[in-house]
């Protein structure tokens, strides 16, 4: 037996899904925005497997804070950078990040910072997550940027997997000049990081007076390095 024509959409129906697409579309505009950003490229795949479960519990301790928009960005391989569309949904963004893979590349840092001040001037970004472990730029350019940042008051939360000397010299350097902070990322201390972007995103969503109000040493971390 044959199915009924399926039913044609109202010039009514499209229009409330046009305004809910509208309505979702601007709560997320209106929420604070935190910009995580992850290196996958080839120099992260020996630890990548263990590194990326604490990638995920990092991310998903955003979802504690119910007001804020997320957006995923990474790179690898040649001159691929990524970006998600701004979520609010932290389970949708941790399955975002479950299929990304590590590919062979140069880093491009300078890119997501240039990323970040565009997206920060069309509307405002909280604060920006890197996690990384090599550097393969102008560190003048890197800092560069980052003054910039600081200057429109974007601070940089930068994470360094790894031990390199000059490394974190840099990301010290960039997150000094952009008023955020800098912290290991080791991936056997899962519970440590998870607590400590926590704090960015209750900072991100309520500034420093909410950081001032979250209890334990990732806050006390963070505050001894902000300088507003």
């Amino acid at each position: 037996m044959a199915k009924p024509p399926a039913r044609k959409s109202s010039s009514q129906d499209i229009d409330r899904f046009l305004q809910q697409s509208r309505n979702i579309s601007e709560f997320v505009t209106k929420q604070p925005r935190l910009l995580f950003a992850i290196d996958a490229t080839a120099s992260r795949q020996p630890t990548w497997d263990r590194a990326s479960q604490v990638q995920q519990e990092m991310f998903q301790a955003t979802a504690g804070v119910a007001s804020l928009a997320v957006q995923l960005a990474y790179y690898r391989g040649f001159r691929q950078f990524s970006t998600s569309p701004w979520l609010a949904d932290s389970q949708q963004l941790a399955r975002l990040m479950d299929a990304v893979r590590c590919e062979g590349g140069h880093t491009q840092i300078a890119r997501l910072l240039r990323h970040a001040l565009v997206e920060h001037r069309k509307h405002a970004v909280r604060s920006l997550v890197f996690i990384g472990d090599a550097l393969e730029e102008s560190e003048d350019t890197l800092c560069d940027l980052a003054g910039q940042c600081g200057l429109l008051k974007l601070p940089l939360f930068l994470f360094q997997e790894g031990l390199h000397p000059a490394v974190e010299k840099t990301f010290r350097s960039m997150a000094t000049l952009s008023d955020g902070a800098f912290a290991r990322f080791d991936s056997s201390s899962a519970g440590t990081l998870a607590a400590l972007l926590g704090a960015v995103a209750r900072y991100a969503a309520g500034g420093r007076a909410a950081l001032e109000n979250t209890p334990g040493d990732s806050a006390r971390l963070l505050l001894g390095q902000l300088k507003n």
